[in-house]
Parts: structure tokens; sequence; C-alpha cells
């Protein structure tokens, strides 16, 4: 625990943010929200801690839209807290907030299509959208490979390699692309991923 803090010292706000996330650290993000001075880093740190706490006080007082301001980024991370609020609630607001994860979604693509949360978020939405509303988990495959690249040229983006390979050894095992999804899972698991990761692994999300 120590070596975690010492080490969150010297990372960027996205950076640390990951880093507690891969750690299963609720505590430690719930510090990072409270104390966050941006709207970005108020998004990113209600991104990453909602999974770990399934908490909706967390999401219920996220925005409809941003403003004419908005990065990529922040709408990226809008998109995908309405996309949680959509999983979370009956059918008639799960068609409402999910168009409005898709809008925000699309704003953000219209930005910056290779900005990394985007690619993220698309990937994760073309693989748990209702196939009603375009599921599509072989195009989430590109989506992955892509972000995995993109990572190189963003290495203070907050989404860490190991996450990345990890939503496309989903994907690549959800499209039925066995060999190659065991022999990526069998990468990750040589590199001695977080806990979380581990998990991820192990007891994959219904897809």
């Amino acid at each position: 625990m120590i070596a975690i803090l010492l080490l969150t010292v010297s990372l960027t706000f996205a950076d640390s943010t990951q880093v507690h996330y891969a750690q299963q650290d609720a505590d430690a993000l719930k510090a990072m929200l409270d104390s966050a001075d941006t709207r970005t880093e108020e998004l990113m740190a209600r991104y990453r801690l909602y999974p770990l706490t399934e908490d909706e006080a967390i999401i219920d007082s996220i925005p409809k839209e941003l403003g004419p301001d908005a990065s990529a980024r922040e709408l990226a991370l809008l998109s995908g807290l309405w996309a949680y609020r959509a999983g979370e609630t009956n059918i008639f607001n799960a068609v409402r907030y999910g168009r409005r994860s898709m809008n925000r979604l699309e704003e953000a693509e219209a930005l910056d299509p290779d900005e990394p949360y985007v690619l993220l978020v698309k990937g994760q939405s073309l693989m748990f959208r209702p196939d009603i509303a375009g599921k599509d988990v072989p195009a989430a495959i590109d989506i992955f490979q892509n972000l995995t690249e993109v990572l190189h040229e963003h290495p203070k983006a907050g989404i860490s390699d190991v996450e990345a390979r990890s939503w496309l050894w989903l994907a690549l095992k959800e499209s039925g692309r066995t060999a190659e999804a065991e022999k990526l899972r069998d990468d990750l698991l040589a590199t001695d991923p977080a806990p979380l990761y581990r998990q991820f692994l192990a007891d994959p999300p219904s897809v």
C-alpha cells in the first residue's frame, strides 16, 4: 500500500485513478472525487469509482450534456456514466439514458475519434448495447486494437495497456476467436496484472 501511495504522488490525476481502479481501492477514488479540481477530474473519478461500488449516488447527479467548451474526453466519460445509468434502471429510462449516452459519444467522436477514452467507451458500448441499438462485438475488436496502438501516443491518458488488452481479449472471446483470445489471456496473466484485471480475466462481465 505504501508503495502504491508513493507511486501515485508522481502520477497525473488520470493515471492515479487508473492505479486505484486497478487495485480496487474505492476509498482512494472517493477521496479523489472529493478533491477533484476540474470537471474532467470529477467525471473521470466518477467513471472509475462507480464500477467498484455500484453506488447510484455517484451517477445520480451527472449532467445531461456539457457546454460548447467540452472536450472529447469529457464527453466520452459522460457517455460512459450515462451507460452505467442505463444499465441500472427500468426499460423506459434505459432507452432514454442509452440514447443520451450514444449522443454524447457521437459528440466526442466528432471532436477527436482517437482520444483514448472515446475508443474505450465506444468499444464497451458496442459490446454491451442491445442488438436493436447496434451491438457489434466484432467491430469492438477493431476499436480495442486501435486503442492499444493509440495509447503509445498518450502515455498519461489514464488507461493502461493491460486494461485495453483485457477488453480486447473479451471481445475476441465473445467473437469466437478462441485461439487468439486464449493466447492474449496467457500473455496478460504473465504480466502479473493488478487485482481488478486478474478478476476480469477469471470472471469477465456478461456480454
